[in-house]
């Protein structure tokens, strides 16, 4: 089954070659370590691990790489403000960046290279640029010529006049054309910096990921993801500074990008009060439940994040569980379904990957059939390893939360009195603690194996 993607670069949908199948090269651009991750940072972090994932199963090896910048004014200025050392900063907000991960069931890459340490291969590769003319230094800097590159701009479509227009262009006296973009600047003795060719100085922030490419994946990557919002300038100085540093080999041959999100119809903005970290969402849904909504639209869509749709989703987990703890004694092997995986090879269609799955929990549902419900279960588990989904044991996810005092102990130790004092013929007894549960929002649904239950989403 062929795996199709909508390539950037050609803005057309391909089938998926890699330049060498049994090593398949996947790089991400990943977190800027200043602060906590975001909701748009966790869109793109769970689209391309489901690449990730997709791609697992088709081929032998993927080298996936998703890098740390640790160098950056940004966290210069979060270090300043909190009057720490920058080093504190970065390995603190790596940390939390790893931990939120985590909890939305994204898988560690093979290679998370830092910014830090890579300087040295970042000098070698603007020493390449400055020896092919592609480069030259001005007052401390080392700058990009736009102007030495006849196709910049191909990616994302405009012209060099028409991209300088729309973005902020930083002017300065030394640059030799309006575009030029800086490989290298100078710091000040309070700023990170190392010695170079120019002097102490830090590299800027596209050189970054060209050199770190290039150190462990090659001159030429497979496939290059990352947000729409990075497409330009980021991504486009990305291709030009590789492809004319490696005498016109190209950076990546698919180039993919997530679309951009919106909270409740508006644009994400701390300033509207509606901009969340992953940390805030973890305190009001388990992570899975994010996932599922960041994978209910298509991943080039504008996706709208709503609390509706978060709780629909908590909801349809709900669902999942309750059907896997059903068959809960019956062992299977996860098998991918063909349905789920079709929906994936096509673009990563992940809305139809996710209706087959609602499919196959209603047949699974409605099943008295042994042999058939091991099929489907197995189909279920499978289509959850595709997705990310369905990490945990039904009864864990069914009885999570609650508070303090009504703990999943206090929860079977007043099902146990239920049961005597029903066995005593104590009725009323049993009913009120059945009403006692129920108004601490426990479900409880009784069966011929006795009583299970599960806390109101």
């Amino acid at each position: 089954m062929d795996l199709l993607l909508h390539n950037s670069l050609t803005r057309h949908k391909e089938v998926f070659t890699p330049a060498d199948p049994a090593r398949v090269t996947l790089y991400v651009c990943g977190p800027t370590v200043y602060d906590r991750a975001h909701l748009g940072n966790a869109r793109a972090a769970v689209v391309f691990d489901t690449l990730y994932r997709v791609l697992q199963e088709k081929y032998p090896e993927v080298v996936y790489a998703r890098n740390i910048t640790d160098v950056d004014d940004k966290i210069n200025h979060a270090a300043a403000e909190r009057g720490v050392a920058i080093g504190v900063i970065t390995a603190e907000t790596e940390r939390y960046y790893l931990e939120d991960m985590d909890a939305l069931g994204v898988l560690h890459p093979v290679i998370q290279p830092r910014v830090t340490d890579h300087i040295p291969q970042i000098i070698a590769l603007v020493e390449k640029l400055i020896a092919a003319g592609h480069a030259y230094e001005a007052e401390g800097h080392v700058l990009f010529d736009v102007p030495s590159m006849p196709d910049y701009g191909r990616l994302s479509g405009h012209s060099r006049d028409e991209l300088i227009a729309g973005a902020r262009v930083d002017v300065a006296p030394y640059k030799r054309d309006p575009a030029d973009f800086v490989l290298w600047k100078p710091s000040t003795p309070d700023l990170p910096g190392w010695d170079s060719p120019w002097g102490r100085g830090r590299p800027g922030w596209h050189i970054e990921c060209s050199a770190m490419i290039e150190a462990h994946l090659g001159e030429t990557i497979d496939i290059h993801g990352g947000g729409a919002d990075l497409i330009f300038p980021h991504h486009e100085n990305e291709i030009a500074q590789s492809t004319c540093a490696h005498h016109g080999a190209p950076l990546a041959r698919y180039w993919l990008h997530n679309g951009m999100l919106r909270v409740e119809g508006e644009k994400m903005s701390k300033s509207l009060g509606n901009f969340f970290t992953v940390r805030d969402l973890l305190d009001r849904a388990p992570g899975e439940a994010i996932r599922l909504l960041l994978l209910s639209s298509h991943y080039r869509q504008p996706l709208d994040w709503t609390e509706k749709g978060l709780q629909e989703a908590v909801g349809a987990l709900d669902r999942f569980y309750l059907a896997l703890r059903r068959v809960a004694d019956i062992m299977v092997d996860p098998q991918q379904p063909e349905g789920v995986l079709t929906a994936l090879s096509d673009d990563l269609n992940t809305p139809l990957a996710l209706s087959t799955l609602h499919a196959l929990v209603t047949d699974l549902n409605k099943s008295e059939n042994f042999n058939e419900m091991v099929w489907l279960k197995s189909e279920i588990l499978g289509a959850g390893q595709l997705l990310g989904l369905l990490q945990h044991d039904p009864e864990e996810w069914l009885q999570r939360g609650g508070s303090a005092d009504l703990t999943a102990e206090t929860i079977e130790a007043m099902l146990a009195d239920r049961i005597a004092a029903r066995k005593a013929k104590d009725f009323a007894a049993a009913d009120r603690i059945r009403d006692e549960l129920i108004a601490a929002g426990i479900i409880l649904e009784d069966g011929i194996d006795g009583t299970s239950w599960r806390r109101k989403s």
